[in-house]
């Protein structure tokens, strides 16, 4: 049996990559970061025209109809790049549709969504540390939605938003236009200046129901999961590869530090611990489609370890290049602060794997 990549999957990364390399070089990244919203619409329709967008919206709708494993193809390769953007957050959104029965909602939203002329996020977190969409307290009477979300991405940008919270039924999915009366935003401070986080109040805001029920609100935050692990794998394995490149020029004592046994071991370990971890995240995104009593273990799986060894990863490569790397005008730390998110957003690495072995009924 072949485990590997379709054709057109490895078609699709390599063309990504090509147009990211070209388009979205670190000097456009920057200029994007710094800007007043960290939202970039040129380079987000030019990833719509690519089919970035509607990845995981049904054809019928304008969207290509793929599986998470498509959709985590290329957040491996966005955060390879390290491109800004509402990518994980859109994807999050179009999951959270899947589980909704109007017709009427899915036309209205997915078709702009998949060519990039509007955006759509999800609020699930309800307080810093609060990494559980299945008990949300804010609340749903009467079509008026009541609470407060925080570190919602792109928040600032997004037309509607999918928020979790609970009626009279229990929990569920409902939508939310941003600019309806009693929704506010607010910018948060965040690290990852590439993808933006906010703070949202709902004072009485209208609410339309999207999906019923806990499993909803667990499935968009298992692919938030993996799409973050994937994204972890990919900016990991820029910063081995930078490092690489770098220890291949930088001399000390006349020779390159590439040929210092300490240099040498070090990227290896990486490259050997982070080689056999792209079948995790391959894995759950498999799983998220096709073996789903299994998707939410794996998703935490993926998260806790892919998140760790980012970190791990670019820590090592601030260390090999030295007093440089940490530098504001050397490029590394754009996957420093990048990694740090992928840590933190959805529950750090000990929560996950405490939810996995309990999920494993260990």
């Amino acid at each position: 049996m072949d485990f590997g990549l379709s054709e057109d999957q490895l078609l699709f990364k390599t063309s990504l990559r090509r147009f990211l390399d070209t388009e979205c070089p670190t000097t456009r990244v920057r200029t994007v970061m710094e800007s007043d919203d960290g939202h970039d619409p040129a380079l987000w329709r030019a990833l719509a025209a690519m089919g970035v967008a509607g990845l995981m919206i049904p054809e019928a709708h304008g969207g290509a109809g793929l599986e998470l494993l498509d959709a985590a193809l290329a957040a491996e390769e966005l955060g390879r790049a390290c491109t800004p953007g509402p990518f994980l957050a859109a994807t999050m959104a179009a999951v959270a549709f899947a589980s909704c029965d109007d017709e009427a909602l899915r036309g209205r939203w997915l078709p702009r969504l998949a060519s990039g002329d509007t955006l759509l996020t999800v609020a699930l977190p309800e307080r810093l540390g609060d990494v559980d969409p299945e008990t949300p307290a804010t609340r749903v009477e009467g079509g008026a939605l009541t609470g407060e979300k925080s570190l919602v991405p792109a928040a600032a940008v997004a037309e509607a938003l999918v928020v979790s919270a609970t009626d009279a039924d229990g929990p569920g999915l409902w939508i939310v236009e941003r600019a309806a009366p009693g929704v506010e935003v607010t910018a948060l401070k965040g690290t990852d200046m590439t993808r933006r986080v906010d703070r949202v109040r709902f004072a009485g805001a209208p609410a339309t129901k999207l999906a019923a029920g806990r499993a909803a609100a667990a499935r968009v935050r298992d692919a938030g999961l993996v799409l973050l692990a994937a994204d972890a794998y990919g900016g990991s394995m820029r910063c081995v590869e930078m490092t690489r490149d770098y220890a291949l020029t930088r001399e000390q004592f006349g020779r390159t530090i590439a040929s210092f046994q300490g240099v040498k071991h070090q990227l290896a370990d990486l490259v050997t611990d982070l080689e056999p971890a792209c079948s995790l995240w391959w894995y759950a995104a498999h799983a998220f489609d096709h073996i789903q009593d299994r998707a939410e273990r794996h998703a935490a799986l993926a998260k806790a370890h892919l998140a760790d060894l980012y970190d791990r990863a670019i820590r090592t490569a601030i260390e090999l290049h030295g007093g440089i790397g940490f530098t504001w005008e050397f490029d590394l730390h754009l996957w420093f602060r990048r990694a740090m998110f992928d840590r933190a957003f959805l529950g750090e690495a000990a929560y996950h794997r405490a939810r996995a072995a309990d999920l494993g009924g260990w």
